[in-house]
């Protein structure tokens, strides 16, 4: 569950870094997340939410 939101289901996505010399290394793309107090199901939860579904209101912060 690490470094997914937990409302999207966003995650780390892979590439390469390419130089102007075109040497290929790998590279991670991770979501910003942030650890939110977030009502659901009627109860406060600590939930990991990318910055995208706290700025649309898809939740309601405790």
């Amino acid at each position: 569950m690490s470094r997914t939101c937990e409302i999207c289901g966003k995650k780390p996505v892979t590439g390469n870094n390419v130089s102007h010399a075109h040497n290929k290394t790998r590279k991670v793309w991770y979501p910003n997340l942030q650890k939110v107090r977030a009502l659901q199901e009627g109860s406060v939860r600590t939930v990991k939410v990318c910055t995208r579904c706290i700025r649309s209101g898809a939740i309601t912060k405790a």
